[in-house]
């Protein structure tokens, strides 16, 4: 396993990260300590969560996620190793209809909002500090979640960068956490955060975790130029395209999987050339005898911006292949091959 630093931060994160979002919904917390204690035991150092898991979100379920992790991270064995382990969380933005959240949700990104989110999460956590603290998605209006076109007509009141960031400033001089990111996010809010924070002496994000795979590929330009001009690196979710890159879905809708269980919440792989592309992507993990998901996990693991893959699962047989992946190098040829599909088949779920 490799290691690689986020953005300008002392962090060092494993290649790949274990995704928690099924904990508390599809996973039992016995079934969620196991696949955290097979994650560490494989080099795994990264571990990332959200206070509105597991998805998804519900009033019953919210925290669950976090409370299993926090459970996990209570046992004697793992607390004297939490100096090694990178926790990461986040808070939500605003224009979603979570009131049952938090007391005041007019205003998502408010500093009341941030104190009282992170207060919680430490608390489900059981842990002093959060290594990496990101906002789940901006507070502003922007096209996400299989969106592509802004829309001002949608425009709403937002909280500040500048607010944003002087909160989280005296979060981590308080010690509460330790470094800051960005999910969901655009090249305009990368590079507004980053001139903010440099201008005003705030703190800097490190990273941010966006949607990349085979099948959504639009980090490669705008998003790429301003990470890399920025220093933010990417943490890549995913990666299976919802478990399409698996290709279980090539003959139809397999059972009990997310999409079967919750057909609302992939909408956005259901556009047009999804399963086409998949098809083909399916087709050269067979030509060079990997499994479709190693070649998918490959890949992203490949690309000079991500510094880590965000894997999940639901089953062990699935962590362990999602985590065996790191063993896997894309050659030349194959990254040809890709590249031919990737132009026919342009970015079907961005």
């Amino acid at each position: 396993m490799e290691y690689r630093r986020l953005g300008t931060s002392e962090l060092l994160v494993s290649e790949i990260c274990l995704g928690t979002m099924t904990y508390g919904q599809q996973n039992t917390i016995a079934e969620a300590h196991e696949q955290l204690d097979y994650a560490i035991s494989q080099g795994i150092n990264f571990i990332d969560t959200a206070e509105m898991y597991p998805v998804p979100p519900n009033a019953e379920t919210q925290g669950r996620t976090e409370k299993y992790i926090g459970e996990w991270l209570s046992q004697p064995h793992i607390k004297q190793q939490r100096d090694k382990l990178i926790i990461a969380t986040k808070i939500i933005g605003s224009g979603r209809n979570y009131k049952w959240l938090r007391d005041d949700s007019s205003a998502a990104l408010s500093r009341k909002n941030i104190l009282q989110a992170v207060d919680n999460s430490l608390k489900r956590l059981q842990t002093d500090y959060i290594d990496l603290y990101q906002i789940h998605w901006p507070d502003r209006n922007v096209p996400m979640f299989g969106q592509v076109d802004f829309d001002p007509e949608q425009e709403r009141e937002m909280v500040s960068i500048v607010e944003q960031l002087e909160t989280f400033a005296k979060l981590i001089q308080a010690g509460k956490i330790r470094c800051l990111g960005v999910s969901n996010e655009t090249a305009w809010g990368i590079c507004e955060f980053s001139h903010a924070a440099k201008r005003l002496g705030l703190p800097r994000i490190v990273s941010i975790q966006n949607a990349y795979s085979l099948l959504n590929r639009t980090f490669d330009s705008h998003l790429a130029e301003a990470c890399y001009r920025e220093e933010v690196s990417l943490l890549a979710y995913s990666p299976l395209a919802f478990g399409h890159l698996s290709g279980k879905y090539v003959q139809g809708t397999a059972e009990n999987t997310r999409i079967s269980l919750f057909p609302t919440f992939g909408q956005r792989y259901q556009k047009v050339n999804v399963n086409e592309a998949t098809e083909k992507y399916v087709a050269i993990a067979q030509k060079y005898n990997l499994s479709s998901t190693q070649l998918a996990l490959a890949f992203v693991r490949s690309r000079w911006f991500v510094a880590s893959t965000i894997i999940g699962a639901t089953k062990m047989t699935q962590l362990k292949e999602n985590i065996d992946s790191a063993n896997i190098q894309l050659d030349a040829e194959i990254l040809v091959e890709i590249d031919n599909v990737h132009s026919r088949y342009f970015n079907p779920v961005s």
